[in-house]
Parts: structure tokens; sequence; C-alpha cells
């Protein structure tokens, strides 16, 4: 959880929610499927989530959150 907030911390994120995906496991909004190189995260969302990073690519969704994928890229989560 302290990794998570010092990420947090340190990158230019403009999030609506605070950030809430990652740091509450009961209201995830995303889940990294795919990642390549560590660049591009795609992600299957809830239904229910509205998320400012959602970009969709072809019949798949990827993630631009830098809070996300740098916690990723870190954990594997």
């Amino acid at each position: 959880m302290e990794l998570i907030k010092e990420i947090i911390e340190k990158l230019p994120i403009k999030c609506k929610k605070d950030c809430r995906c990652l740091t509450n496991t009961q209201s995830t909004c995303c889940k990294v499927v795919n990642c390549v190189d560590n660049k591009v995260h795609f992600v299957n969302y809830t239904s229910n989530c509205y998320c400012g990073y959602k970009m969709s690519f072809g019949n798949s969704d990827i993630c631009n959150c830098p809070a996300r994928k740098e916690i990723f890229n870190l954990k594997g989560v």
C-alpha cells in the first residue's frame, strides 16, 4: 500500500476518482490482461466503470493511467 501511495504522489495524474481503483481491490476498475514491453497495457474494465485513461484499441481496451502502468510494471498486479 505504501508503494502505491509513493507512485501516485510522484506521477502527474489527473484521475477524477483519486486513483481509487489502485488502492481498493473491491472497486478495482480494470485488470491488466496483457502487457507489451512495459508500455502498452491491455486491460479488462468492469462494465460500471468510467475511467478517463481508458482508450479503445480495436476490440480491446488500453490503460493510459501512468500510476496503474507503473504499479503493474513494478508489482505485476
